[in-house]
C-alpha cells in the first residue's frame, strides 16, 4: 500500500494540473468503495465539518497546534483557549476523525497538512465567509427549487439568500446594514487574489492603449469594490496616460484603497454610465452576481457609453462545455442561491453579447485551472 501511495505522491508533484487530477482520481476511488452507510454519513455530516472548523478557528486551536514544536495535550490546549477540557477533547476527537488534526497518542494532538492549511489567512477568511453567509443559503435551496417547480430561479428578489436571511433587500444593500458580513466578503476576495493570476498578465494593454490622450478616461473598473483591480492596473502600467476610475456603491467606495492616481466614484452601475468613451470598461466577477435580465440591462448601459474605440473587458469564468471541475461547479450553484445568476460557457457568453448588439473579439484565459478569463468585447 505504501509503495502505491508513494507513486501517487510522485505523480501529484509533477505540476498543479497533475496534483488536481490525482485528487479527483482519489476522490472517485473513495466514492467507488463506499457502502450506503458511508455515503449517508459523508453527506449527512458535511455541515458539521465546517461548523467545527469554524469553532477551531474562533478559539485559535489550529494556530496553537501549528506553532507548537511537539504534540499538545488536551489540558494544555484547553488552558490556552480558556475552554472546558471535556469540550476540547470531544472537538479534537472529531477534528482528528475528519483529518483536520492528527491524534498522536491518547489525549495528544498535532498539526498535519490540513491544520496548516486552516491557518492560512485566505482560508480563515473564506471559512468565515462561507459558514456565516453562504451555508445558510445552501440550506434553503431545496425550498427555493420547490417554490419554482424545479425551474431555474430567475427572480433575484426571491432567492435562497432572501429566504435564509429573511430580508427583501438585495445582497449588496443588505451588506450595507451588516458590515461584519461585508468585511468577511472583502477579506476573502482580497486574499484569494493571486498577483500572477490576473487578466493583466495576458491582455495587451500597452498595445491597445497606445497614444491614448492623458486627459481622457483610460480605465473604468465598474463594480470594483474597494479598488484592488485599479491598484493592480496602476502598479502594472504606471506610465500610461489617461484617467483611472473606480466605480461602486457608496458603502464600498467609502472603504476604497488609497491608491494614488485613482478617482473614486460612487455609482450605481444600473444607472446611466457617467463616464463616456473610456478606452476600457472592466468588470471583474460582476455579471455572475446578477440574473440574466439584469446582465442584459448592465450590458446595454455600458454599450450606450462606449465609443468605437472602447473595449468592454468582461472578466469572468468561461466554463468548458463538459467536465467542469468541482470548485467551478460549486460557485455556479452558490451564485444561483444568492443571485439567481449563473456561470457561462464561451458559447453562452457569445450569444449573450450578440443579443445586445455587441461582439466577442477574443477570450484571454489567465487561470486555466479555474477557467478565469477576460473577454474582449466591442461594438459591431
Amino acid at each position: 500500500m505504501e509503495v502505491a501511495l508513494e507513486q501517487v505522491r510522485k505523480e501529484a508533484a509533477g505540476s498543479e494540473d497533475a496534483r488536481r487530477k490525482v485528487i479527483v482520481a482519489l476522490q472517485s476511488l473513495v466514492s467507488s468503495l463506499e457502502s450506503p452507510d458511508d455515503t449517508l454519513h459523508r453527506f449527512g455530516h458535511m455541515n458539521l465539518q465546517t461548523a467545527t472548523v469554524q469553532v477551531g478557528m474562533n478559539i485559535g486551536l489550529f494556530r496553537q497546534l501549528v506553532e507548537a514544536s511537539e504534540p499538545l495535550a488536551v489540558d494544555r490546549i484547553a488552558e490556552n483557549t480558556k475552554a472546558e477540557p471535556q469540550l476540547i477533547s470531544r472537538l479534537l476527537r472529531y477534528l482528528a476523525a475528519i483529518g483536520a488534526v492528527e491524534e498522536t497518542n491518547k489525549g495528544e494532538y498535532t498539526a498535519n497538512q490540513t491544520t496548516h492549511n486552516l491557518t492560512e489567512k485566505v482560508v480563515e477568511a473564506g471559512i468565515s465567509h462561507y459558514f456565516g453567509l453562504i451555508a445558510p443559503q445552501y440550506q434553503c435551496l431545496p425550498d427555493i427549487f420547490k417554490q419554482t417547480g424545479y425551474q431555474t430561479p430567475i427572480d433575484d428578489t426571491k432567492t435562497a439568500f432572501h429566504l435564509a436571511f429573511r430580508t427583501t433587500l438585495d445582497p449588496f444593500s443588505w451588506f450595507a446594514q451588516n458590515p461584519t458580513y461585508l468585511a468577511d466578503f472583502h477579506a476573502y476576495h482580497a486574499l484569494r487574489r493571486q498577483p500572477d493570476a490576473t487578466w493583466l498578465s495576458v491582455y495587451p494593454i500597452e498595445t491597445e492603449a497606445a497614444g491614448w490622450p492623458a486627459d481622457q478616461p483610460l480605465y473604468v473598473n465598474v463594480g470594483g469594490g474597494v479598488g484592488h483591480q485599479c491598484a493592480q492596473f496602476k502598479e502594472k502600467h504606471p506610465n500610461l496616460g489617461g484617467r483611472v476610475i473606480l466605480q461602486d456603491l457608496p458603502h464600498s467606495v467609502a472603504e476604497a484603497l488609497p491608491t494614488p492616481g485613482v478617482e473614486n466614484m460612487a455609482h450605481d452601475m444600473f444607472e446611466p454610465q457617467p463616464v463616456i468613451g473610456a478606452k476600457f470598461y472592466h468588470l471583474r466577477a460582476v455579471f455572475h452576481n446578477h440574473p440574466p435580465h439584469k446582465v442584459r440591462m448592465l450590458l446595454e448601459t455600458i454599450k450606450a457609453a462606449m465609443r468605437p474605440e472602447s473595449v468592454l473587458l468582461v472578466d469572468e469564468m468561461v466554463l468548458p462545455e463538459a467536465n467542469v471541475n468541482y470548485m467551478a461547479a460549486s460557485i455556479d450553484m452558490t451564485i444561483l442561491a444568492a443571485f439567481a445568476s449563473m456561470e457561462r460557457t464561451e458559447a453562452q457568453w457569445t450569444t449573450l453579447f450578440e443579443d445586445v448588439g455587441l461582439r466577442l473579439v477574443r477570450t484571454y484565459t489567465y487561470s486555466p485551472l479555474s477557467y478565469e478569463s477576460v473577454m474582449d468585447v466591442r461594438l459591431p
